[in-house]
């Protein structure tokens, strides 16, 4: 994989752009239930997308856009709607920047993985979104790390590594290493959809 970065807009396009061709042609999986979110539909997360998607928006434009009457659309309505406002926030994140256009992206593409789980299809091999985002999601973590006095731990990927909980200036090397056999798995425990059972499983240096 080609772990070069990729910026926030790029990868929330191609997430967006991802969900809109999986369920374009599935208007029956609007009331499946997502697994990894249990408390969802896949058209609930579909909503969220788009809800997340104006508050973004109205954060960095200062306006957000009206809210459609009525209650939740019907799927179809929801991923037009999403295209419609997801080319507008596109612009904005490429204008305007904001340290939490990452988060956005990768909260978009946690739920596109969610999605693929929920209509039971294969990750995404090789998506541009992953270096990217790896690097929030061990960001996220690290801080976790810090805040409850924790040793750095060595997080290892065939081709790259991260140490989690290195506050600055602290010396020493990490107290463990955990080392994931690729991107996938190490996203989906670093955002909590990894059992404990599973992420015992993943390949560690000390217990």
């Amino acid at each position: 994989m080609d772990w070069k970065e990729v910026p926030s807009h790029v990868v929330y396009r191609q997430v967006r752009e991802d969900v809109i061709e999986l369920l374009t042609d599935r208007p029956d999986a609007a009331g499946r239930t997502v697994p990894t979110c249990p408390e969802w539909t896949v058209r609930d997360l579909v909503n969220h997308l788009v809800d997340i998607c104006a508050m973004v928006i109205g954060r960095l434009s200062g306006r957000a856009p009206e809210s459609p009457p009525g209650g939740t659309p019907e799927l179809p309505r929801l991923l037009a709607r999403w295209a419609e406002l997801g080319e507008r926030l596109d612009r904005l994140v490429a204008e305007v920047a904001h340290p939490r256009n990452r988060v956005m992206a990768m909260d978009a593409f946690s739920h596109e993985l969610d999605l693929r789980r929920a209509l039971e299809l294969p990750p995404p091999a090789g998506h541009p979104a992953y270096p990217s985002m790896l690097g929030v999601a061990v960001g996220g973590f690290s801080g976790q790390v810090i805040a409850r006095g924790l040793p750095p731990l060595r997080i290892e990927l065939p081709g790259a590594h991260w140490t989690a909980g290195a506050a600055p200036g602290q010396a020493g090397p990490p107290a463990a290493t955990m080392r994931a056999p690729g991107p996938h798995d190490l996203y989906r425990t670093l955002t909590g959809r990894r059992t404990h059972a599973q992420i015992r499983a993943l390949s560690w240096s000390a217990d």
